[in-house]
């Protein structure tokens, strides 16, 4: 915990859905920082979480272009807008000398990462951007293990990324990630946490990548047949489709919690219905304007011979599995235990990793922690994913893209 003999900091929240809110709660009720201010355009949003945090009214703001254009009012910014929108409030964040917690992704194009990461070199602010999986402590004992040298050199890395089928469903298809003009391709919006976790364990800069992907499923082709554009208009199969709103955010006990409490701001069943028969959650998936990939495979070529695999795929039931080769032994880890195989004794050990609460298994508590130690002490060693380490591996991921969409192996450093 942070010590309690030094002054709370200030922090203020702009973009107070999910995950600003989540942040937020982190901060003022995990850490004892105070949140003093915020910035979100929808009112109920915006009201809600000024009165969690008692924030008045004159510090509450519908845009970040009102937060900034007055005098900084507080020590940093916690960046949790739709990820169109970091690339404006962190730079002019930045340049009016605020320190940032920047949601991941950093931003939606390469130019703009840049232009985030030169603001931060040029403003000396501290900056973390919330790659969790670093901070999981299932992923974080593996690249402990490999960085010791338990299984020697590090020769290949194969990680495998299950969306989960309704996980696809209501963020990628339906949802805010479902169109790359309104968010940005799926490799970014949702699996730059896996690409910068793979680099993380290489250790050793990418050389080059190729990729391959496309929207396979979840389009009009394979809609049932007889099935129309919303799920409340009598679809035929609607009782055994396993992507039913109804029984996704009506009928279901989960109503106050994630995914469905992201629906509408009330969360009785009546609101509920209401609002998948007029919004975008209600849509058939089949029948939706999403455009991302719903499947993905990645390979990397690292220095110091080490290659690595990244899959990402919608169809399962959700999880993360990972699978390290090394020159004196292997591991596979699926969150919630690590096998370790040795060639030497040709021993087998199991490590159990014990469940976390919060978001991404702990991960996010951990990054506040130490992005807040870092505000305290005015050092930054501590934050392993500050914005140049970010722009490193977020260059891998649009060099991935690239080489999907060229259809050719793509040069690091030739974009």
């Amino acid at each position: 915990m942070i010590s309690r003999n030094i002054s709370p900091k200030t922090v203020a929240i702009i973009g107070a859905g999910g995950r600003g809110a989540h942040f937020g709660s982190l901060i003022a009720n995990t850490f004892s920082e105070k949140v003093v201010a915020v910035a979100e355009p929808r009112p109920e949003y915006r009201q809600g979480l000024a009165g969690q945090f008692g924030i008045p009214p004159e510090r509450q703001f519908a845009t970040w272009q009102e937060f900034t254009a007055q005098p900084k009012m507080c020590d940093a910014v916690v960046i949790a807008t739709m990820d169109k929108d970091h690339v404006g409030p962190a730079v002019n964040c930045l340049k009016k000398g605020y320190d940032l917690l920047l949601e991941k992704p950093m931003a939606t194009t390469l130019e703009d990462c840049r232009a985030i990461e030169t603001a931060q070199r040029q403003s000396k602010a501290i900056v973390a951007v919330c790659h969790s999986l670093r901070y999981n402590k299932g992923f974080r004992k593996v690249f402990d293990l490999t960085a010791d040298g338990t299984i020697g050199k590090i020769i290949t890395i194969d990680q495998l990324e299950d969306v989960a089928f309704w996980h696809q469903a209501h963020s990628f298809v339906r949802g805010n990630w479902g169109n790359e003009d309104r968010s940005a391709f799926m490799l970014l919006a949702k699996s730059c946490h896996d690409i910068d976790y793979i680099a993380f364990l290489a250790g050793k800069p990418c050389l080059r990548t190729s990729s391959f992907g496309s929207l396979a499923y979840f389009c009009r082709a394979n809609a049932p047949q007889g099935s129309p554009e919303r799920c409340t208009d009598g679809c035929p199969v609607e009782a055994s489709c396993p992507y039913s709103a109804i029984k996704a955010y009506v009928n279901t006990a989960d109503r106050n919690t994630w995914p469905a409490n992201v629906i509408s701001y009330d969360h009785s069943a009546p609101a509920h219905l209401a609002a998948i028969k007029t919004g975008p959650y209600g849509r058939c998936v089949f029948k939706c304007d999403n455009d991302v990939v719903d499947h993905q495979v990645v390979t990397m070529e690292f220095e110091d011979d080490i290659t690595a695999t990244f899959t990402m795929t919608a169809f399962g039931f959700g999880g993360r599995r990972l699978r390290v080769h090394g020159t004196e032994g292997m591991l596979f880890f699926q969150e919630d235990k690590i096998i370790l195989h040795t060639f030497r004794d040709r021993n087998t050990t199991t490590i159990e990793v014990a469940p976390e609460s919060g978001g991404h298994g702990g991960g996010d508590e951990r990054v506040v922690k130490e992005w807040l130690q870092a505000l305290h002490t005015g050092n930054d060693s501590c934050i392993v994913t500050n914005a140049q380490e970010s722009l490193c591996t977020h260059t891998i991921v649009f060099a991935a893209e690239k080489s999907r969409r060229e259809k050719r192996t793509v040069d690091i450093a030739s974009i």
